[in-house]
């Protein structure tokens, strides 16, 4: 399984923030605007916070498993990928999404004496933050399934020695 690219999730945001940005000037020169809802950055904080409870308790049960305990709880392999992919795909989604509102945001601070305006540049705003940690989970939950042997064998398509 390839890593999360920082360089991909920005590529991502940005060019979703520069997208959205054009598209709300347009559809601002059309009519109304769309309004940025007051869930968005509600639904990506759970997701991060269901990500991070994730990351810590893969983290505490791999700790107890190397450490030999004798109640430790393994982890199963197919759980800790499913972990890690599900953390990739919302890292995706937040990147696109906070760059989504992002753009949006960038475009409402045009018009912050507007009281509705301003509202939904601050919705916008913590859309973006709740983003940046749904990404901040998703590479500290990737970086606690990692396994050891990865790093000397990265690249080579060697396989590790038992």
């Amino acid at each position: 399984m390839k890593e999360l690219r920082i360089r991909v999730l920005a590529g991502v945001f940005v060019v979703a923030g520069v997208l959205s940005w054009a598209g709300a000037r347009l559809w601002n020169s059309v009519g109304t605007l769309p309004s940025v809802p007051l869930a968005a950055p509600i639904v990506l904080a759970l997701i991060a916070v269901v990500l991070l409870a994730t990351a810590l308790s893969l983290r505490a049960r791999l700790k107890a498993q190397r450490e030999r305990q004798p109640d430790a709880k393994g982890v199963d392999p197919m759980m800790a990928a499913r972990a890690v992919v599900f953390g990739q795909a919302s890292a995706l989604v937040a990147a696109l999404v906070s760059g989504m509102y992002g753009g949006t945001g960038v475009f409402l601070l045009e018009s912050l004496d507007i009281p509705a305006r301003r509202d939904q540049a601050i919705y916008a705003g913590f859309s973006v933050l709740a983003g940046i940690g749904v990404i901040a989970a998703a590479i500290f939950l990737e970086r606690v399934c990692k396994l050891p042997d990865d790093d000397e064998h990265e690249g080579t398509g060697a396989a590790p020695t038992v």
